[in-house]
């Protein structure tokens, strides 16, 4: 029997999930190739070494307003109220403030101060639109700072606080449907739909997908060989892990190994040892975190992780484990 292997995006627009788990593929085989696994190439392209699955809730941030309410434009910061906006720039400050302390790099080191600054201005100005500003004055100026290169995928501040708003608004257990069924529920159904507890189910979550998979797991009943974090927000403590359920944090129980990586670039993984921030479950797993380093502009998306080696290798042989005749 096959074992399955579930991708979990993270932030950003809609997204078509059959060219995603295409494109996450190769580039999970691309990494298993530079890590010596050349002859699993078509194997997993092809779907014969795992019954691969793309979990897709991006459809679901399309309507920012509560029930009742006039839909907005979900990348569109002005939309958000004056709740979401302080949590908005809580993780912008949380992000910054910890890019800036493990920073030695003055090219760095300056505009972080800067859009730091931005983020706390004199005069306490009130009210959501006067936060936002101060959040799209602080990411205008991530984006604009030559040192800081890894942020730049984003075309505008606007889109850049826009779509990490996603994790706000996830974490805020607001949004109710017809049915009552709140935002966060809605995107871990997604999740769940895809779990079958009579398979074994390797899971790799990128981003926001770390915190939905961390919470859907603690409901899962079956097995989890493996569990793959990349580039998770999970150790931003006052942000998101405070707003994390179950609390205290902790490992689900159906999880036998975990693995997060992070790139020391990478702004949304600005405090990567989570080791550090959960409890063993029953089994005394921890996350175990290792530190990639990637090529390019930017380095958050999902499939520089995947392209890893040292994240491809691993993967790759858990799913040969897992695999019964």
């Amino acid at each position: 029997m096959k074992p399955r292997l579930l991708f979990v995006h993270g932030v950003g627009g809609p997204r078509s999930p059959a060219a995603e788990l295409d494109t996450w593929l190769r580039a999970l085989a691309d990494g298993g190739r530079r890590a010596g696994h050349a002859r699993r190439f078509l194997d997993l392209t092809q779907g014969w070494a795992a019954d691969a699955r793309f979990v897709y809730y991006g459809h679901l941030f399309g309507r920012p307003q509560e029930q009742g309410g006039e839909p907005g434009d979900p990348d569109d910061p002005e939309n958000a109220d004056a709740t979401e906006a302080e949590l908005v720039r809580e993780l912008f400050q949380e992000a910054v403030a910890a890019w800036l302390a493990g920073s030695a790099d003055e090219q760095e080191t300056g505009p972080l101060r800067h859009a730091l600054a931005q983020l706390a201005p004199e005069g306490g100005a009130q009210g959501a639109g006067a936060v936002v500003r101060q959040v799209l004055d602080c990411a205008n100026t991530l984006l604009s700072a030559p040192g800081l290169r890894t942020v730049g995928t984003w075309a505008s501040a606007g889109l850049m606080v826009g779509q990490l708003r996603q994790v706000i608004r996830y974490l805020r257990r607001a949004e109710r449907d017809d049915g009552g069924s709140t935002l966060d529920t809605r995107v871990r159904r997604c999740l769940h739909q895809e779990l079958d507890s009579r398979v074994p189910t390797i899971v790799l979550a990128h981003s926001l997908g770390t915190v939905v998979a961390l919470e859907a797991l603690h409901t899962h009943d079956g097995e989890v060989p493996l569990f793959v974090t990349l580039g998770s927000p999970i150790g931003m403590r006052a942000a998101v892990g405070r707003r994390i359920r179950p609390q205290p944090l902790r490992v689900p129980e159906p999880v036998g190994r975990w693995l997060n990586f992070w790139d020391r670039d990478d702004l949304i993984a600005v405090r990567p040892q989570l080791e550090k921030s959960l409890l063993p479950n029953r089994r005394g797993v921890l996350p175990r975190s290792a530190r990639v380093d990637s090529d390019g502009v930017w380095v958050h998306p999902a499939v520089k992780y995947l392209a890893q080696p040292g994240v491809a290798g691993p993967v790759i042989e858990a799913i040969e484990r897992a695999t019964t005749p």
